[in-house]
């Protein structure tokens, strides 16, 4: 669905964006370091336990020997019974009605800013704007996005 917003127009003149309603889904699942800029997206056909443990299976097989601590908020499917944690991850979940709390928030934030007013006339359309859009992301870009106060001073007691 084509996700409306602001538009620059002359005053007085009502903006004028094409809009296509669909009903295909799909789901982009990632993480973002606020410590090196790196990043692990994957795009899935839906949002639900058995989809998020293929997320987390598949990043804690990228770079094994690292452990992983991931800012989640309290969606159900992140705290699913089934879901099996891998050894080097571990999960924490931010306070009910704080995005603000989780740096990845700003990056997403990024991506549906650049989606508003965007016509997709298919899932092709999407993955394709996902790619384009994950290509624009850097490592400086992450991290001075992603990286908070609070992150600034717990990296800098450990190093």
């Amino acid at each position: 669905m084509t996700r409306n917003g602001r538009s620059l127009t002359a005053k007085g003149i009502k903006p004028v964006c094409s809009f296509l309603q669909a009903f295909e889904n799909l789901w982009l699942f990632g993480a973002f370091s606020p410590v090196n800029g790196e990043y692990f997206l994957l795009e899935l056909p839906n949002c639900d336990s058995d989809n998020f443990q293929i997320w987390l299976n598949e990043f804690s097989d990228l770079n094994p020997q690292e452990f992983k601590i991931i800012f989640l908020d309290n969606g159900k499917f992140h705290k699913a019974k089934k879901l099996l944690i891998p050894d080097n991850m571990a999960l924490v979940f931010i306070p009910p009605y704080c995005p603000e709390l989780n740096p990845a928030e700003k990056i997403w934030a990024l991506y549906k800013r650049k989606f508003t007013n965007l016509l997709c006339r298919g899932l092709d359309d999407i993955s394709n704007f996902i790619s384009d859009t994950t290509k624009l992301l850097s490592v400086e870009l992450i991290t001075s996005t992603c990286r908070y106060e609070y992150i600034k001073l717990a990296i800098s007691d450990c190093f």
